[in-house]
């Protein structure tokens, strides 16, 4: 048993050589022909590529010149730009008046001259204290100082 197991190690073939010696075969039965019109194609296309040709080092000046017109441009973008949002801008609020310059409405008490008693005169007197305590209340409370 034992001569019959090392004979088969010995003779063991590898399945990569098998695939390889496969792959041969296959290829040796391929017949192929080339008809003369596509070997023509072949041969013309062939002869007709030229060797790319390496550009002179003085070459280089586009470049620069390519350098400012992209500068350029990018300035007549913004401007353009600036131009549009200008255009675009709302026109401007009224100006408004500081509280501090508005006049208030005091109405005028037009007193006739008639012939008043002391009680209708003190209570003028107080309405008119009152008027004036009430003014600088509303002037305090809207940040206005009192005249």
């Amino acid at each position: 048993m034992r001569s019959s197991t090392a004979r088969r190690l010995r003779v063991k073939v590898k399945p990569m050589d098998k695939l390889k010696q496969q792959l041969r075969e296959d290829a040796a039965k391929i017949d192929v022909t080339i008809s003369p019109e596509l070997d023509d194609r072949i041969r013309a296309s062939l002869e007709g590529v030229t060797p790319e040709k390496p550009r002179p080092q003085g070459a280089r000046k586009p470049a620069v010149s390519l350098w400012w017109m992209s500068s350029l441009t990018g300035i007549a973008a913004a401007l353009l730009v600036l131009v549009i949002l200008d255009r675009n801008r709302p026109a401007p609020a009224p100006e408004v008046q500081p509280l501090a310059e508005v006049e208030t409405l005091r109405p005028p008490l037009k007193i006739e001259s008639a012939v008043l008693t002391a009680p209708l005169a003190r209570e003028l007197e107080n309405l008119e204290a009152d008027l004036r305590k009430a003014e600088q209340m509303v002037m305090a409370d809207i940040g206005l100082e009192p005249r």
